[in-house]
């Protein structure tokens, strides 16, 4: 049993922070109904290639463990259909731009009269208000917009963008976080509530640390590519074969580092003794390290590195990773049973509960493969059903 079976959510998101964090909800046994507009109208669906079959890798991605159905909430009747839904409904979840459900009579103070328990989540660029809430939101604008950018490459390769969108995912999890909280908080007031999520104010908050290094000191942080801004060493380092990550962490582990190194000295020099000389002093010391670590290979020293407890891993392609028998064994992998492409693989959920263990319920669902069963489960019938279609209702 799920931890969240039995929690009925609508799904009016698309791309990815959206669905994301129903997929998430999905893995946890909540009934995710996914809708779009007739024909399918996430656009990452059209968004490869790679494509497995007829289904684009990036829509695979965050649309697992939902039924699927289509309305055109353009028009009238459909959006009757949805009122109908939200009735009996926990969770609503949507991304249009700001002021769209309100103008087709479906934002939050509209839809609560319908069912006063809902919980009403709104993901957008930057919120229901202030000064850039009419503005579109992408991950990248956002990256460049919330600091993440000044903060990744290196200053000589100026600023880049994290490799994955960061910001939609990060607003996913928030979501899901915010959404979990205000079903908690709904078991006591009996009342649902109103989210406001931004992927701006999601990014912000995963500056953590940096942030936080800023705001106490006034100094804007610089670009340290692979490297650390507060810790030393911790970043890549080039074997004789390949590169690798070693995170020394404290001045214990350093010491065990200048031991395996051939250097012991190194941890007595009080130019390197602790991190905050390290620090000082990083320029000196990395070419130092770096020569020592091109004497091995990467395999010979994360043997030695592990066996003396000091942080270290290599840096692993996407073959390499999913290979990994770790990786394997954590069923971070996973093969499911699909309806057009045989059987399709995903990325497996992280969340390891003992006694509600995640489960991949559903393939990530054609467009508006359940309409019909769903609407059924609404008290249509097959008539008033084909009848939705023939007029583009659905």
């Amino acid at each position: 049993m799920g931890a969240l079976e039995g929690l009925k959510v609508i799904d009016l998101t698309r791309v990815l922070a959206g669905p994301f964090c129903t997929m998430i909800l999905g893995d946890l046994g909540a009934d995710v109904i996914k809708i779009e507009g007739p024909g399918g109208s996430d656009e990452t669906r059209g968004w490869g290639p790679p494509f497995a079959g007829d289904q684009s890798a990036y829509y695979l991605t965050a649309n697992r463990n939902k039924r699927a159905i289509t309305l055109n909430l353009k028009e009238p009747e459909a959006r009757n259909i949805l009122r109908k839904m939200v009735k009996n409904a926990d969770v609503l979840i949507q991304n249009f731009k700001t002021g769209t459900m309100e103008k087709w009579g479906l934002g939050y103070e509209d839809v609560r009269k319908l069912n006063p328990r809902l919980i009403y989540c709104s993901i957008t660029g930057f919120g229901q208000h202030g000064p850039y809430k009419n503005l579109p939101g992408y991950d990248y604008i956002v990256q460049a917009m919330g600091g993440m950018m000044s903060i990744t490459g290196s200053e000589e390769s100026g600023p880049m963008k994290v490799g994955v969108a960061i910001a939609d995912i990060a607003t996913g999890l928030y979501s899901a976080i915010g959404i979990l909280a205000a079903l908690q908080e709904r078991t006591v007031s009996g009342k649902g509530q109103q989210i406001d999520m931004a992927l701006l104010d999601s990014q912000i908050s995963l500056l953590a640390n940096v942030a936080s290094n800023y705001l106490v000191s006034g100094q804007i942080p610089k670009r340290y590519g692979n490297q650390h801004p507060n810790i030393v060493p911790y970043q890549t380092f080039r074997a004789s074969d390949g590169e690798m990550v070693v995170a020394v962490g404290n001045d214990r582990q350093f010491q065990k580092l200048c031991q395996l190194l051939g250097q012991p000295q190194w941890a007595d020099d009080p130019e390197y003794s602790t991190n905050p000389a390290r620090l000082k002093n990083r320029e000196r010391l990395i070419p130092m390290l770096q020569r020592e670590f091109a004497k091995k290979t990467c395999s010979e020293w994360q043997e030695l590195l592990h066996a003396a407890g000091i942080p270290s891993g290599p840096i692993n392609n996407m073959e390499q990773l999913f290979r990994d028998p770790h990786v394997v064994e954590r069923e971070m992998k996973v093969e499911i049973p699909h309806p057009t492409i045989g059987t399709v693989q995903l990325v497996g959920s992280p969340l390891k509960l003992s006694r509600s263990k995640p489960e991949m319920r559903r393939h990530p669902p054609l467009a508006g493969e359940h309409t019909r069963e769903v609407l059924k489960e609404y008290g249509y019938d097959d008539t008033e059903i084909d009848d939705f279609m023939a007029r583009n209702i659905i």
